[in-house]
């Protein structure tokens, strides 16, 4: 049986799938220890603090690119870095003390700078969403007759979205069931909140309960066609349920809005290995060389697809990459095994 991580973007378990279904990555809105948009500060030395942050557009929905975040202290002392083109962001190595974050949107011009000021306690990582808000100009120019996910925004309490941020310190916390509670009262208060609906359906995923959280994904979706997280985890229910042709055009929408995300490529992989082998590849392939080691299970998947159609040397040659690049992984054991019946 093959291992991988299960991540959420904000967290981390371990799944034990079978052998075609091997691993989730679930993608939230909320923020964990992001890839990109990290920085060493170096603002003070024996600093054991840290900020954590999520840039999201009005209505709470992801970014759609890079966003500039800069971090200044009273003294002028300041770091600036760009986040991930999910929005997410973190500052490390901070004094205890207080802090400004202004965030620029710097790219669309569409929105103001956003400020928040922030205080910072020692030994505690701080969690902070930072909401873009648009200009003055750009609100007046909206159609009275189109609804908009910013236009929705405008509605989302602030009782809401505080729920809503209790979840992503629950979160951080490991503390699923109290944030899947708050994410609850969120969606309570306000059910058109996209983000909420997603992040409870991840992680719902997480905890085993597919229809529900498939229900949570299609409301997000139905709020927004092109919310790219969403129809990611709603095509990973699918292929964790086996339900592979309904799952393909749900991830096809997904790579129409992210044709680099790794994570699509996987999934578009996994539901094509019986129907399509020839594409199988071709996503495995992809999404080993899109995401780098945080995806070498894609060259176990495709080893076994190379061993499904007899194709030997190019299965030796691939477990073999995965040892390199994972020696101590979760799915070594289960690689080195199908190297020695290869070698029979």
């Amino acid at each position: 049986m093959l291992k991988t991580p299960l991540r959420l973007m904000r967290f981390r378990k371990k799944y034990h799938q079978d052998i075609w279904i091997v691993g989730l990555l679930l993608v939230a809105h909320s923020v964990s220890k992001p890839v990109a948009g990290q920085a060493a500060t170096g603002l003070a030395s024996g600093a054991q603090a840290s900020i954590r942050g999520n840039v999201v557009l009005p209505e709470g929905g992801p970014v759609s690119e890079a966003v500039k975040v800069t971090l200044k202290v009273m003294r002028g002392d300041q770091a600036m870095l760009y986040t991930d083109q999910q929005g997410r962001f973190e500052f490390n190595n901070l004094a205890p003390g207080q802090y400004t974050l202004e965030v620029e949107a710097d790219r669309s011009q569409r929105f103001e700078v956003a400020n928040e000021r922030i205080t910072v306690q020692r030994n505690a990582p701080m969690f902070v969403t930072v909401y873009l808000k648009e200009k003055q100009k750009d609100r007046r120019a909206v159609s009275s007759k189109t609804i908009s996910v910013a236009m929705l925004d405008q509605k989302i309490p602030a009782a809401a979205k505080r729920e809503f941020e209790n979840a992503t310190h629950f979160m951080a916390q490991s503390k699923l069931a109290q944030s899947i509670e708050a994410l609850r009262r969120a969606l309570a208060i306000y059910p058109d909140y996209l983000m909420a609906h997603n992040d409870l359906g991840a992680q719902l995923i997480e905890q085993g309960q597919l229809d529900g959280a498939e229900q949570e994904l299609r409301a997000a979706v139905k709020i927004d066609p092109n919310a790219f997280n969403a129809q990611l985890n709603l095509g990973i229910v699918m292929v964790r349920q086996k339900r592979f042709a309904e799952a393909l055009p749900v991830l096809d929408k997904a790579l129409t809005l992210e044709p680099s995300a790794p994570a699509v490529h996987l999934y578009a992989g996994l539901a094509c290995i019986g129907s399509d082998t020839a594409r199988a590849e071709r996503e495995l392939s992809s999404a080993y060389d899109l995401g780098g080691p945080p995806y070498t299970v894609a060259l176990v998947h495709l080893g076994l697809l190379y061993m499904k159609k007899g194709e030997r040397e190019l299965a030796l040659k691939t477990f073999q990459a995965y040892l390199r690049e994972s020696p101590d992984g979760a799915n070594a054991a289960q690689v080195q095994k199908m190297i020695a019946i290869l070698h029979q």
